[in-house]
């Protein structure tokens, strides 16, 4: 199984960020996709999820409103998008796949995980 992320790198505030998720060896359609994220020192936080059967969407609060996800299963892959992006969005970013295809906050639950991307948010 891989997952392999990206679009990370450098984005200026204000502006947007949109990352990709592209997945192998699995079979998509099973499993809910998520996006993580962390900064060193602190525990990987949530940012958004999407899940296998109806595609519904769910958003940390730290993005609510400003974010959105999407998946692809004919291309087996997940994207998600972040406007407003502030200094508080630099972190490396992570997509996780979950079997059992429904979201869940808890990062430990999710049985596949892409190497990480780092975005810094800097003029």
């Amino acid at each position: 199984v891989q997952l392999v992320e990206s679009g990370g790198g450098l984005v200026q505030p204000g502006g947007t960020l949109r990352l990709s998720c592209a997945t192998s060896g699995l079979i998509f359609d099973d499993y809910a996709i998520a996006w993580f994220r962390q900064v060193p020192g602190k525990e990987r936080e949530p940012v958004a999820c999407v899940t296998h059967v109806d595609s519904s969407k769910y958003y940390a609060d730290s993005v609510k409103g400003r974010s959105s996800i999407s998946r692809n299963n004919a291309k087996n892959t997940v994207t998600v998008r972040l406007n407003a992006v502030s200094s508080a969005d630099t972190a490396v970013y992570y997509c996780a796949a979950e079997e059992a295809g429904f979201c869940t906050w808890n990062w430990r639950q999710y049985d596949h995980w892409g190497q990480g991307i780092q975005v810094t948010v800097s003029s």
